[in-house]
């Protein structure tokens, strides 16, 4: 029954399964709705892109957020930048990186590749086997308007909020043999790239990509899922906690959770290979001690690909359980994508953090509960409502843009991203 669920659900967003690029910002929508179609059926809130909204004339700033910006340059001032703080784990890469130099791949360099009719990359056999979507090539010329929107909310704020890019690699950046790299291209790369160089010097770059690439023998990426593992959303928000100069906890200080067998959506949706079936994966997670935190939600609800309402604020669970063989495993985070979320936490130092993400963001913000007095976190394919309002409203003292380097191309994206300081 749940096979012909998946179906009916699958055929129900009218999509064609002819030869995927997951990683083209192209197909970013084919890949929104697949993971739509798994969210129907695991009973978890949709992912739909948000449509237009009518412009609004941008608020005026209220007393609190101006006493709370005092706060931010004071902060900046007494550290010379935002950058130097109390993070003292070993380093991985610069602070602030610029220019991203390429990885080589030593982890599988030699592993045997196959493409599959749907454009889907299986990699090496057993336990290291792994799938992936390719990218392709232009890289260089993508990214420019995603930067240019960053810098638009620095400026909005007038130095008054601390604003970073941070984009997130794919599995395929680190992990592709070299027999397969006409299928994958450069053009990751060439987009990061592209993207730190349209930044404002003032807009913090932060570097997620070569932090990553010294542990890819570790396990960052999902071998069966196109998302990140939590280790590697650890890392990725260890830079970040660099650069914004706030403390952060190596994993010593975390409770380790474990969904067994996991088969994410590179075999539930994309391939059914009986090579990924055979070798399933642990889902690792980590759940913070000694810190007191609260969770909100709002909870949009969702009528085909439009936002039509929204839920009162209502407190929930930040981590979601899933039983050993759950395919929706990586929805443990805030349970979804269509919702804001708000977390309070008992960090008392005057930081607090708004994330724009899509869902390779989710796993990122209960590695923040020790760095923030309070996380929010808005997917950047639909919010409803004015975002400097919003921001003004809760105080907000830095904004992280977070989303994939596919989505960071997708102008889709971009335009969302643009509208939420008017809409």
């Amino acid at each position: 029954m749940k096979k012909l669920a998946i179906l009916l659900a699958l055929l129900s967003t009218n999509l064609a399964f002819a030869q995927v690029d997951l990683n083209d910002p192209a197909n970013a929508e084919f890949r929104d709705e697949i993971q739509d179609a798994f969210n129907k059926v695991e009973n978890q809130p949709q992912t739909m892109p948000q449509r237009n909204q009518p412009e609004q004339m941008l608020p005026e700033q209220s007393q609190p957020f101006q006493q709370q910006a005092q706060a931010v340059q004071q902060f900046n001032a007494e550290t010379n930048s935002p950058q130097t703080g109390a993070y003292n784990e070993e380093d991985d890469c610069l602070a602030e990186n610029r220019v991203v130099e390429p990885y080589v791949n030593h982890f599988n360099p030699n592993d045997r590749a196959r493409k599959t009719a749907r454009g889907i990359i299986i990699v090496g056999s057993g336990s290291r086997v792994r799938a992936f979507g390719g990218w392709g090539s232009g890289g260089s010329s993508k990214g420019a308007n995603y930067a240019e929107v960053a810098n638009k909310y620095y400026r909005t704020f007038d130095g008054r909020v601390n604003v970073y890019v941070m984009p997130i690699p794919s599995n395929g950046e680190f992990y592709t043999p070299d027999m397969a790299k006409v299928w994958t291209g450069s053009g990751q790369l060439s987009a990061l790239n592209n993207i730190y160089a349209h930044l404002d010097p003032e807009v913090h770059a932060v570097d997620a990509y070569t932090a990553l690439s010294k542990h890819v023998n570790e396990p960052i990426y999902s071998r069966t899922d196109h998302h990140w593992m939590p280790l590697g959303a650890f890392y990725a928000a260890r830079q970040f906690a660099k650069v914004a100069g706030v403390p952060f906890r190596n994993l010593d200080s975390y409770d380790q959770k474990v969904v067994h067998r996991f088969l994410g959506t590179m075999y539930s949706y994309y391939t059914h290979d009986p090579e990924l079936k055979n070798n399933p994966e642990d889902f690792i997670f980590y759940v913070p001690r000694d810190v007191e935190y609260k969770t909100t939600y709002i909870n949009y609800s969702m009528k085909g690909q439009t936002v039509v309402g929204a839920s009162q604020p209502k407190e929930g669970p930040f981590f979601h359980s899933y039983k050993d063989g759950s395919s929706g495993a990586y929805c443990t985070f805030m349970g979804g994508d269509a919702k804001i979320t708000k977390v309070e936490t008992s960090t008392n130092n005057g930081r607090r953090l708004l994330i724009l993400k899509d869902s390779f963001g989710n796993a990122l913000p209960g590695y923040f509960f020790y760095s923030f007095e309070q996380i929010h976190v808005v997917d950047s394919r639909y919010f409803k409502k004015n975002i400097v309002k919003y921001i003004n409203d809760n105080q907000i003292t830095d904004v992280l843009f977070c989303n994939c380097i596919g989505f960071m191309c997708d102008q889709k994206i971009t335009n969302n991203l643009n509208r939420y300081l008017t809409q």
